[in-house]
């Protein structure tokens, strides 16, 4: 995956998340960017986007208590589940503004 394509897919992701809580920020850590759902917080997290190689990685620290009928996330730990998103189009087609609303609305 190029750069452009993987700036698009976490500029895409920004958007929805200033969309679904605009106080929210983007943490620089652990090589990407943590999700801040409070201003005045910088120790409580619901996820994060890292980019790879291959794709950018859309991760939900609680994503095993999310609803995902039909099975778009990925991993098996304990709490975090992820999206894998090769292009900003996958963004709409894995549902990440419905699981990036659940992980900011509690």
């Amino acid at each position: 995956m190029d750069s452009t394509t993987a700036g698009d897919i976490e500029d895409r992701v920004r958007e929805i998340v200033e969309e679904i809580a605009p106080d929210a920020r983007f943490v620089p850590k652990y090589g990407g960017h943590v999700i801040a759902p409070d201003p005045d917080d910088d120790t409580h997290f619901v996820g994060g986007v890292f980019a790879y190689a291959e794709h950018v990685s859309l991760e939900f620290s609680q994503g095993a208590d999310f609803d995902d009928p039909d099975g778009r996330l990925e991993g098996g730990g304990k709490r975090r589940r992820h999206l894998k998103l090769r292009s900003v189009e996958d963004v709409r087609k894995k549902g990440a503004e419905g699981f990036l609303r659940r992980a900011l609305d509690g």
